[in-house]
């Protein structure tokens, strides 16, 4: 639930104008760049304050690298990072620290993000040896403070990440996350790696900490279903280019790009009773390093055009805060599919 002003207005935390994050391609004998892996293409969105807003599309559609852009992880091509009004980008290093404690990540495998050989309790404390000047005996407090916050024990802080079931991992990349009082963190797939009643503990976990804290976050996911309990808003990518975005209910019940009305037609039903076709796209995902032209989707799009062909559609808004990229929108797609 997003949090208004004084005139009811939603205050905005994080603003993306025009992102983009380029990879080249080199080659030749002296290795120069022949060409560029398009990742991130022209994003722009607004997070709001204590809003969740999910970010969903196929493997490789530019999410994660969204998510790492924005933190500072992965350098900037072009375009803005605006955070609680200030852009990141024009600040000096010493300045940066500041955002730093302030923008976290939670990462898709926890085991992958801890030192193996390093016990749970230092590894969560050396965030406060850096950031902070506390004692030692004040740091191991505050750790056993965090993890009691996350739902572990205090017998938990000697034991090493192997000993901790990947539930309980996860769980200890969220206290490393909400150490510093962060007001926004990133979930890169936090809970795809998790069993089903596992991913339920978490994502209940994760809306406890949001209410608490007032946090704001971005729900990277492909599970469509997860997104739906958990986000306030969805922005759906392909091929680096943001296509659909819009409040949760006004997406799946009225989803307007044939991409968006695709991956909602394969989120499982548990009633026999409501069926829905599959919309299965045809061909897989066009090269980032030469997108097609015109429309990035129309090389699968079941209702494709020769204007969808020539021409990139814009972004467009079709009702309240419903937003798309589509010389169609909202046209249904399920009887073209076959």
């Amino acid at each position: 639930m997003s949090v208004a002003n004084d005139n009811g207005r939603k205050k905005t935390l994080l603003e993306i104008n025009q992102l983009k994050k380029y990879y080249p391609i080199k080659g030749g004998l002296l290795q120069r760049v022949q060409s560029h892996v398009k990742a991130v293409e022209n994003v722009s969105f607004k997070l709001y304050e204590g809003e969740s807003l999910g970010v969903v599309g196929e493997s490789g559609c530019g999410k994660s690298t969204l998510g790492k852009a924005i933190l500072g992880l992965e350098e900037l091509t072009a375009g803005t990072v605006k955070f609680k009004e200030t852009e990141i980008q024009s600040l000096r290093k010493k300045e940066k620290l500041k955002f730093v404690k302030e923008m976290q990540m939670i990462f898709q495998d926890p085991f992958a993000s801890l030192n193996p050989r390093q016990k749970i309790g230092p590894a969560i404390a050396e965030v406060f040896s850096i950031h902070t000047s506390m004692s030692s005996k004040e740091k191991k407090l505050a750790v056993l403070d965090l993890l009691k916050e996350v739902g572990l024990k205090e017998e938990h802080y000697d034991r090493f990440p192997h000993e901790f079931s990947g539930g309980q991992r996860q769980r200890i990349g969220i206290a490393r996350a909400i150490c510093l009082n962060p007001s926004f963190i990133i979930c890169d797939e936090a809970v795809s790696a998790l069993d089903v009643s596992v991913q339920a503990q978490v994502l209940k976990l994760l809306k406890t900490l949001q209410q608490k804290y007032q946090l704001s976050y971005m729900f990277i996911s492909h599970d469509l279903g997860v997104v739906r309990y958990f986000c306030d808003r969805v922005l759906v990518m392909y091929l680096g280019n943001t296509v659909e975005e819009g409040k949760v209910e006004d997406l799946y019940n009225a989803p307007l790009h044939p991409y968006t009305q695709a991956l909602l037609s394969a989120i499982p039903r548990p009633s026999i009773e409501k069926k829905r076709n599959r919309i299965r796209l045809q061909g897989d995902l066009p090269n980032p390093a030469d997108p097609p032209s015109g429309c990035p989707f129309h090389t699968r799009c079941p209702i494709a055009r020769t204007q969808c062909m020539e021409e990139k559609p814009q972004w467009r808004e079709y009702g309240e805060e419903h937003y798309a990229a589509c010389h169609f929108a909202g046209e249904s797609i399920f009887k073209e599919a076959k």
